[in-house]
């Protein structure tokens, strides 16, 4: 009988924060309850790349991993700034690409790093690269008339089972997934006054709807139970030449590198799941029936301690660090508005910006007043930069993408 083959399997993180740690050791402890014929066939190798910048923190903060956690893994490579850096002079060097090119495929944003660790799963020969995030957490949770139901979630096993037929794999999420908090409207700051600011901002998947039913629920997205009760993986549907995913409990089948694609944003955006959704039209993407939980105000880190609450409590927006939460996710968001409305829909562009600017310009000062908070009026002017500079972003989209192909060759033919 042919013995099965070893399936080497990528765990991704890009992280600033030292609650990192934590998390890693809550889906290695979850992966160890997983069942043994998956566990006796795949290899875990861990690639981090982390940010020291983002919250004060040091390299030991990451790479500083208990031994009974190493004991899983059959390898961790942590990625910081000068392994970067180091890396680009030598794709310069080896004539790969220029210099500059390299720096803009793993410049220091999002992108840039999820990219890193994008090469080096595909240099190490992984089969497949899963992308977690630092705040969400193997678990989902459920309302009833009571109190919430948690259920634990085995999120390596269900993208290893589904990446077998599929370039793409994306999970559910549940939790806080939005930044957006709870807001008693006023006469003077109405509900019709924020659906136009997110019409303004948004793109097809934080959209008003949505808002609107989350922010009802106190700002909670509970987790459907006919996803369980179906237990089914869908294929994700193109929705204006995107098929959308998020960047996190998302799984990349590496097995054809020449089908993987690199992230993007533009500078100092965010955004870097959203364009990589613009470029899956002949891409196999899958929904499939695992969730993680989004601690997007880093309220319930005693999930990782096993303390599971009662109940999910509403995030006003009264508290400062919950609105500059707010409005650095709305800097993020307006930054990339106009490069995703270009790549989405050219000939309406112009119209639609136009829109958009008079929105912001209308509604601004009521989210100065309301927040007690004038930052929010720079982000008129964040959206009139990134809109006169949306044809320099396109080109460098492009850029990335062609940039990409000649660095992922290169990694396919490293050998280990």
């Amino acid at each position: 009988m042919e013995r099965e083959k070893t399936i080497n399997v990528g765990i991704g993180f890009v992280t600033g924060r030292k609650n990192f740690r934590k998390v890693l050791r809550t889906y290695v402890y979850r992966w160890k309850q997983t069942g043994a014929a998956i566990r006796k066939r795949a290899r875990l190798h861990l690639f981090v790349a982390y940010d020291l910048e983002y919250s004060n923190t040091q390299v030991d903060d990451y790479v500083n991993i208990r031994q009974d956690i190493l004991d899983v893994l059959d390898s961790a490579l942590f990625i910081g700034k000068s392994k970067i850096h180091n890396e680009t002079i030598s794709l310069a060097q080896q004539r790969v690409v220029s210099l500059p090119e390299a720096e803009l495929l793993f410049e220091k944003g999002y992108a840039g790093k999820r990219n890193a660790v994008l090469y080096h799963a595909i240099r190490q020969k992984m089969d497949c690269l899963i992308f977690m995030d630092d705040d969400e957490y193997p678990l989902a949770v459920i309302k009833t008339g009571g109190a919430p139901w948690w259920c634990g979630q085995d999120v390596f096993a269900s993208h290893l089972k589904y990446l077998a037929e599929a370039d793409i794999t994306n999970g559910y999420h549940c939790g806080y997934i939005s930044p957006v908090p709870y807001i008693d409207f006023l006469e003077t700051f109405s509900e019709d006054d924020f659906r136009l600011f997110i019409k303004a901002i948004s793109n097809d998947i934080l959209e008003w709807d949505t808002i609107r039913r989350v922010m009802e629920k106190g700002g909670v997205t509970y987790a459907d139970p006919q996803v369980f009760a179906d237990n089914a993986a869908r294929e994700v549907p193109e929705v204006n030449r995107t098929k959308f995913i998020s960047g996190s409990n998302l799984g990349i089948n590496l097995k054809e590198p020449e089908r993987v694609l690199p992230f993007f944003n533009p500078p100092r955006a965010r955004g870097e799941d959203t364009f990589l959704s613009t470029c899956l039209s002949d891409r196999k993407v899958l929904r499939i029936p695992c969730y993680t939980f989004h601690d997007g105000f880093s309220v319930y880190s005693d999930l990782l301690e096993g303390v599971l609450p009662l109940e999910l409590k509403r995030i006003h927006a009264k508290n400062e660090s919950t609105v500059n939460r707010f409005y650095r996710a709305c800097l993020g968001w307006v930054r990339y508005k106009p490069l995703y409305s270009f790549i989405t829909n050219p000939d309406g562009y112009e119209v639609q910006a136009a829109k958009n600017r008079e929105r912001l310009k209308t509604i601004l000062p009521k989210f100065c007043t309301y927040f007690q908070n004038d930052s929010f009026m720079k982000i008129l002017a964040e959206y009139n930069h990134y809109h006169n500079n949306v044809k320099v972003h396109r080109r460098l989209f492009q850029e990335n993408l062609r940039i990409w192909e000649n660095v992922r060759e290169y990694a396919v033919g490293q050998s280990f």
